[in-house]
C-alpha cells in the first residue's frame, strides 16, 4: 500500500500526540504560573506533563480496544516517545527563539502566539517521524492495529 509521501495514519497519529502535548503543557504553564516556579521548573513540570497526557491519551485508546491496562500502556510508550521527544523538543526550541515567550505571563498575547507557533512547529516536526516509523511497521503501526 503506498501513501505518498506521508501516510494519514501518520497525521492521525500525530494530531493524537499533540493532543496530549499541548493539554500537558498548557496545565505545567498553569500550574508553574500560579505557584510562581521559575521558568526552568515550570518548564519541566509542562514537559512531564506533555509526556503524561500523550501517553494517557493513547493508553486509553488501545484500552478500549480490550488490552489490560498494562498491555496498552506499554503500545503507548512504544507509538508515542519518539513523536512526543520530538515534538518537545521542537516546542522548546521555538518557545526559546521567540522573543519574550519564555517570560510571557498567561494573560500576555505573546505567550499565547509562542504557544500556537511551536505547537505547530512541533506537528510539522513530528509527522515525518510518524510516517518513517509506521512506514517501518514501528509507531503508531503498533497501536493503529488497536484503535476502533
Amino acid at each position: 500500500m503506498s501513501y505518498g509521501f506521508t501516510n494519514p495514519i501518520a497525521v492521525r497519529a500525530t494530531l493524537h500526540c499533540l493532543t496530549g502535548c499541548a493539554i500537558g503543557e498548557v496545565l505545567g504553564l498553569i500550574i508553574g504560573t500560579a505557584a510562581h516556579w521559575n521558568n526552568f521548573v515550570t518548564a519541566v513540570v509542562s514537559i512531564v506533563l506533555a509526556f503524561v497526557f500523550g501517553y494517557a491519551l493513547s493508553t486509553r485508546t488501545i484500552h478500549g480496544s480490550g488490552l489490560s491496562w498494562r498491555s496498552a500502556l506499554k503500545i503507548a510508550l512504544a507509538a508515542d516517545t519518539l513523536s512526543i521527544t520530538t515534538m518537545e523538543l521542537t516546542d522548546t526550541l521555538v518557545v526559546l527563539i521567540i522573543p519574550g515567550a519564555v517570560t510571557a505571563g498567561l494573560s500576555n498575547a505573546v505567550f499565547w502566539v509562542a504557544m500556537i507557533a511551536s505547537l505547530t512547529a512541533a506537528f510539522f516536526a513530528a509527522v515525518p517521524v510518524n510516517n518513517y516509523l509506521i512506514k517501518r511497521g514501528r509507531g503508531h503501526a503498533l497501536a493503529h492495529a488497536h484503535h476502533h
